[in-house]
């Protein structure tokens, strides 16, 4: 996804004056790749380490440009618009960059992936695609080098972190996997669905805590294609029990838990016996 424009050091077979050595960089390349939902992004940036230095306000200084990592500039690629921050992010390539302060960093998307590192006096304002500000956190344990990851990750939404020295630096990014997936799912049921088509769907409703009754119409067609499985049963108690109808969610968690027995699926025992126990719970407060 990311073009990331690595230097083509070439070692000639003359001793010319021109012949350039192939060394590790100090600050070494890393190419973080993270699918959230059904969107991929990429991010390829080099990683300086601390080696005793001051980060915040030397390496990293305060009130100009730094361009998130070393040599290049970071690049940040994304496969579908984005909402980071609370703002929109088109899909496409960008470069990425900040601002920090001690109080607050800006945060920049920028459209120009061209310059090298930040650009210092080439880079301009009017070509960000994007810009934010986040308040920096301190951290207790110190991380040694650079790095950028993605965390609390769910089928629509992550935080993106950045950690060096005692500084991390979070925002939010979310993805509208909800009306790719139902896109696909009526694209899907649209041509000639098998009872697996039916199990997906339905187990990505129960999963999102969507629309139960429609997930349970799905399993009811799931079964009828696929007869009595385990995994279908054990969704569709699940749905009940967001219905909260207590005696159906335990009766299809049952006959889940036995049919698991059977295959010798002994993960799928143990969760139903503890969703039994726990839906028999509900049924005394009830009563």
């Amino acid at each position: 996804m990311v073009r990331y424009g690595l230097l083509c050091l070439a070692v000639g077979l003359s001793f010319s004056l021109d012949a350039q050595i192939n060394y590790p960089r100090i600050s070494p390349l890393s190419i973080v790749k993270q699918r959230i939902g059904l969107t991929d992004i990429e991010v390829a940036y080099s990683r300086p380490s601390r080696r005793g230095r001051q980060i915040m306000g030397n390496v990293v200084p305060y009130g100009r440009i730094w361009r998130v990592g070393a040599n290049e500039s970071t690049k940040f690629g994304t496969s579908d618009d984005l909402t980071i921050n609370g703002f929109h992010l088109p899909k496409g390539e960008y470069a990425l960059y900040a601002f920090p302060e001690r109080e607050a960093w800006t945060i920049v998307f920028h459209k120009n992936t061209e310059h090298w590192g930040d650009g210092r006096n080439a880079y301009n304002e009017q070509e960000d695609a994007l810009r934010f500000k986040v308040k920096p956190d301190s951290m207790s344990c110190m991380q040694e080098s650079f790095l950028i990851s993605f965390d609390e990750l769910q089928h629509d939404r992550a935080v993106m972190v950045w950690s060096w020295e005692y500084t991390r630096i979070a925002f939010p990014i979310e993805v509208d996997t909800h009306a790719k997936v139902m896109a696909e799912i009526r694209l899907q049921l649209s041509q000639n669905p098998t009872g697996q088509t039916y199990y997906q769907s339905a187990r990505y409703l129960q999963e999102e805590g969507l629309s139960p009754k429609q997930a349970k119409a799905w399993l009811q067609q799931a079964q009828q294609l696929l007869g009595d499985t385990y995994y279908v049963h054990r969704v569709w108690s699940l749905v009940e029990a967001q219905m909260e109808v207590w005696e159906a969610a335990i009766e299809h968690a049952e006959q889940s838990k036995k049919l698991a027995a059977a295959q010798g699926k002994d993960e799928f025992v143990r969760m139903n016996e503890r969703n039994i126990e726990k839906w028999h719970e509900r049924l005394k407060k009830r009563e």
